[in-house]
């Protein structure tokens, strides 16, 4: 039964531009639609900006219709000069095809590829032994550069500079669009609005070689309401790989979210109903933390998976609920002999070693003004050394201001 895939991402948020809105809109309500969204393995992680899609692709599956997930391992050899300022780095095909198992587990996350629901491709498949000269017989034939040069993501760099590498991408996209049309009856592609001029493209490449008409939807560009590109944390981008930035800071990432915020990533980025999440984002003052929590947790259950969202809800309620006392709390750790604890157990030289502190005059700053705690107690005196008695089976937390900790074992 169709669930009218086009009014659920309105109503959470996801459409910015739509080729023809009432079209794809009576196409996603009355019959199952093959539709795609691309990802180029250009790393060997997705971020935070890449799921925006991969709710709606999951939200479009579960309204009963099928998504194509293509990981680009054809044209990352290239780069996607949508959205950017300089070329990017090129990497070898090993390390591309290295990228594109990573991100298919990640893609699996959120989409259903169990009983032929969902495809996953990868345009390597069709792009990586092309014949130049047929291709620019067959499709480079269809391609103005005057429209091609009018398009803003290309706009923008001709002020850097674009080379004619990046300039192809255009028509790697498109023949991308056109393949799957062709394969799987693919007339719907997906995507953030950078990539408009591209998907676009990719539809008059159809009407001119199929004589039939597919259809672009995209998705608004996020970011938070301080207009501030969202999800850039100080260890860089918030990447879905636990390597790279581990479950428990993805969690606390959405705990610390302005409160106007609340609403908007709770649809982008939760299936919760659209009721519950509204009467959510109304509560006030320091209820409003609830909110948070629950954004904090649904969307590390989808990205991590149940079991690391739950440890990440409790590491953080023991840091911020219980003021740091218990042990269990995941902060940083540091595991150190008997003998390094006695010859760094003066306060300031512990604080330093635990590098909650740049230097020793760091760190009688923080002590001297009340921001330096040790199992939930504060201490101000710099002449304080920390005793065995001050051991809670053999483990000390520190704790620098607010936010910053650290667990040290003593063997």
């Amino acid at each position: 039964m169709m669930a009218g895939g086009f009014d659920i991402l309105k109503e959470r948020g996801f459409i910015q531009q739509c080729s023809d809105e009432d079209e794809v809109k009576k196409m996603l309500g009355s019959e199952s639609l093959t539709f795609y969204a691309g990802f180029d393995p250009t790393g060997n992680s997705l971020h935070v900006g890449h799921v925006v899609p991969l709710f709606a692709m999951a939200h479009l599956q579960r309204a009963g219709h099928k998504p194509v997930a293509l990981v680009g391992g054809g044209t990352a050899r290239i780069g996607d000069p949508s959205g950017k300022t300089e070329m990017r780095r090129m990497l070898s095909v090993e390390e591309i095809k290295q990228n594109a198992e990573s991100i298919k587990k990640q893609i699996s996350r959120f989409i259903d590829f169990s009983k032929d629901k969902a495809i996953l491709v990868d345009n390597a498949e069709w792009l990586a032994d092309l014949n130049y000269i047929e291709f620019l017989r067959d499709i480079g034939k269809h391609f103005s550069v005057n429209k091609m040069l009018s398009y803003e993501s290309v706009k923008l760099r001709m002020e850097t500079g674009l080379s004619f590498i990046e300039f192809n991408y255009q028509l790697l996209q498109s023949y991308d669009f056109l393949i799957l049309f062709q394969k799987y009856g693919c007339s719907l592609q997906i995507g953030g609005d950078d990539q408009w001029g591209n998907i676009v493209s990719g539809i008059d490449l159809i009407r001119r070689i199929e004589g039939k008409q597919a259809y672009a939807l995209t998705f608004p560009l996020i970011t938070r309401s301080d207009g501030k590109k969202m999800g850039k944390t100080e260890k860089g981008s918030l990447f879905l790989n636990p390597q790279l930035i581990s479950p428990y800071d993805f969690y606390q990432y959405w705990i610390n979210i302005a409160d106007v915020d609340v609403e908007k990533f709770l649809l982008l980025f939760t299936f919760l109903p659209v009721d519950e999440i509204r009467k959510l984002a109304s509560l006030k003052d320091k209820e409003i933390n609830e909110a948070k929590k629950i954004l904090a947790y649904e969307f590390t259950k989808t990205v991590h998976g149940e079991e690391a969202a739950i440890d990440a809800k409790k590491s953080s309620d023991v840091l911020f609920e219980k003021d740091g006392t218990s042990m269990d709390a995941d902060a940083v750790t540091m595991t150190i002999t008997h003998e390094e604890f006695l010859s760094h157990n003066n306060i300031v030289s512990l604080f330093k070693l635990a590098g909650l502190c740049s230097s020793m005059g760091d760190a009688r700053r923080l002590i001297t003004q009340g921001g330096a705690y040790i199992n939930g107690k504060r201490y101000d005196d710099i002449d304080t050394v920390i005793q065995d008695d001050v051991l809670s089976d053999n483990v000390l937390l520190l704790r620098a201001g607010k936010k910053r900790y650290c667990k040290i074992i003593v063997e």
